[in-house]
């Protein structure tokens, strides 16, 4: 059975979309993953770019409130953002809270390669935390 795991976010538009994508696409046998927000806003662009370079499809996602999935069992509840620690830091449901601050996409600025730059930079800093986190919990 696969494990559950939601990731938080403030406005679920980038770090949890990625962690999302990333784990479904990496490890997607052994976990199903999902991503919320506290604060919904609209999923980044730049990451939906970044994530399509490394063939994770994120065209289709939204941009998800965590009240979507109260009520649902999770195996792990996974903060990626120091907000959505302190505004979230109990999940009904999650059996084990996890957090792990990412830097904020929507902060970086510059040119169009600029900022897609930081963007990738953010989502190989996530691939990797979710190889080492999730990868040693396989079944």
């Amino acid at each position: 059975m696969k494990k559950r795991v939601l990731f938080l976010c403030t406005h679920n538009s980038a770090r949890s979309q990625m962690a999302e994508g990333l784990l479904r696409g990496i490890l997607g046998d052994d976990y199903e993953a999902f991503s919320a927000g506290t604060r919904p806003g609209q999923v980044n662009p730049y990451v939906v770019r970044a994530m399509a370079e490394i063939d994770i499809d994120l065209s289709s996602h939204r941009s998800k409130h965590l009240n979507e999935f109260i009520g649902q069992d999770f195996d792990y509840v996974v903060t990626v953002c120091d907000n959505a620690k302190e505004e979230c830091p109990y999940f009904p449901g999650g059996k084990k809270i996890i957090h792990y601050s990412f830097p904020d996409p929507s902060a970086i600025r510059g040119t169009d390669e600029e900022i897609l730059s930081g963007v990738r930079s953010i989502r190989d800093e996530i691939k990797k935390w979710i190889l080492d986190e999730f990868g040693k919990k396989r079944n």
